[in-house]
């Protein structure tokens, strides 16, 4: 079994991309406001960034289970995408991904390594939506809102079109897509009500 490591380059991609998306996430929960932003920026870190983060660990972790090599890395044109589209008070974030290398990756090897983020974020969901029910104000909305964003990660990456996560969970699996995928949307169309 090969060792989990992160190497320098690898950790500073992580942490860029996930102060980036928290930004960029504060700033449109804000209504584009940046001082508003700062102020969200600490909630949209520990809901937007750690399930952002915990999604691309999970892809390389359930990666190295199966013998190949995973790293993290940094797409800036994804970043760019991300503030852009927050500038017009939307985000659509790419910011990087996990590259696999080794030899060929089976259909249903890459399915599995494909749904670990999406199941990731279905997990950190449901706890987010457990810990706002104890949690005191405001507390409970910041949990509330790691509830929100974590079930739309996941139903957003589980899309069956292209380079999303969905295409390759689809192409090995469509019935494991399928629920994940019903799960997901469960959870974010309860999250809008």
């Amino acid at each position: 079994m090969n060792m989990v490591r992160f190497n320098r380059e690898e950790v500073r991609d992580i942490l860029v991309s996930m102060v980036v998306i928290a930004g960029v996430f504060a700033y449109v929960f804000s209504g584009k406001s940046i001082q508003t932003a700062l102020i969200l920026l600490p909630a949209t870190l520990i809901t937007v960034g750690l399930g952002f983060v915990l999604h691309e660990i999970a892809h390389k972790l359930m990666a190295i289970r199966y013998g190949f090599w995973a790293e993290y890395r940094l797409w800036p044109e994804g970043l760019l995408l991300a503030l852009v589209t927050a500038y017009f008070g939307f985000v659509f974030a790419a910011p990087g991904a996990v590259y696999i290398h080794g030899n060929y990756i089976e259909r249903d090897v890459n399915g599995k390594i494909s749904i670990a983020g999406p199941l990731t974020n279905i997990l950190l969901a449901i706890m987010f939506l457990m810990v706002s029910t104890v949690l005191p104000s405001p507390l409970n909305q910041v949990a509330f809102l790691g509830y929100a964003v974590n079930s739309f990660l996941a139903l957003f990456n589980l899309i069956p079109l292209a380079v999303l996560d969905g295409a390759k969970v689809f192409r090995w699996n469509p019935l494991i897509w399928l629920l994940a995928a019903a799960a997901a949307f469960a959870l974010t169309f309860n999250s809008m009500f």
